[in-house]
C-alpha cells in the first residue's frame, strides 16, 4: 500500500494519506494503454479532407475532339484526372475515424496511468485548491508553492490538475496558465494523464477518482 504526503496550499506537508489498494496497486498495463490513447487520439480526429472525383469537379461536358483522325491520343473529358483541373482518383473523402473499446480497459488504462505517475514521484496531493479572487497570479503563487511553477526553468513541465469541483472563481484563475491542464476527477482519462509530466490532485478529487475506479 502506498503512502503519499498531503500537502496544503502554502507547500507545508500536513497529513498523509494511504491509497486504496485496488486501484494504486503498482500495475502498469501497457496493452490497455496503447488501446485506450489510440482509440481517444483517434476520436478527436475530425475526417474532413476532401477532393473532388472526375465526376465532381465542374465542366468536361463536351468531348474536346473528335475520337479519330486528329493524331492525337482519344479522350473524352476534360476533367480527366489526367488533365489539369480535373477530377482526383482515390483521394481522400470525409469519413469517421472513431471507434470504442470496452470501459473495462480504460479504467485499466487510467489505472495504468495513475499508477505510472505515482512510480515516477510526479503524483501530489493538495488538501485543497482555493483561491479568494479570480486572479492567475493568485494560482501561480500556489502552484510555485508546490513547486509546480514553470517561472525560471529552462525546461518548461506540463502539469495536469484534478479536483472534485470547480468554481467560477478557481476557474478564471487556471484559465490562463499554459502549462496546466484542469479537469474534473470523475471525467478524467488515459490520455490526458499521460499527456503531462505532473499530476496534481485535490484530497476529495482523489476520493472521486477512487471510488470511481476501485
Amino acid at each position: 500500500m502506498f503512502t503519499l504526503p498531503v500537502y496544503n496550499s502554502e507547500g507545508k506537508e500536513i497529513d498523509t494519506i494511504k491509497l486504496n489498494s485496488s486501484v494504486f496497486d503498482g500495475t502498469v498495463n501497457m496493452d490497455c494503454l496503447y488501446q485506450a490513447i489510440g482509440s481517444y487520439r483517434a476520436n478527436q480526429r475530425k475526417g474532413l479532407a476532401a477532393t473532388k472525383t472526375r465526376g465532381e469537379v465542374s465542366g468536361g461536358g463536351k468531348k474536346p475532339w473528335k475520337q479519330k483522325g486528329t493524331g492525337r491520343a482519344r479522350v473524352g473529358s476534360t476533367r480527366s484526372p489526367l488533365w489539369r483541373h480535373g477530377g482526383v482518383v482515390f483521394g481522400p473523402h470525409p469519413r469517421d475515424f472513431s471507434y470504442e473499446v470496452p470501459q473495462k480497459i480504460k479504467a485499466l488504462a487510467l489505472k495504468t496511468g495513475l499508477n505510472a505517475k505515482l512510480k515516477e514521484n510526479n503524483f501530489m496531493i493538495v488538501d485543497e485548491f482555493k483561491v479568494e479572487e479570480p486572479k492567475t497570479k493568485l494560482a501561480l503563487k500556489i502552484l510555485s508553492s508546490l513547486k509546480l511553477s514553470s517561472a525560471g526553468n529552462k525546461k518548461e513541465e506540463k502539469v495536469l490538475f484534478l479536483t472534485d469541483k470547480l468554481d467560477a472563481k478557481l476557474k478564471t484563475a487556471l484559465n490562463n496558465i499554459s502549462f496546466l491542464t484542469v479537469d474534473l476527477a470523475k471525467d478524467c482519462h488515459a490520455y490526458e494523464v499521460m499527456n503531462n509530466n505532473k499530476l496534481l490532485i485535490t484530497k476529495s478529487g482523489l476520493a472521486d477518482l477512487t471510488e470511481r475506479l476501485k
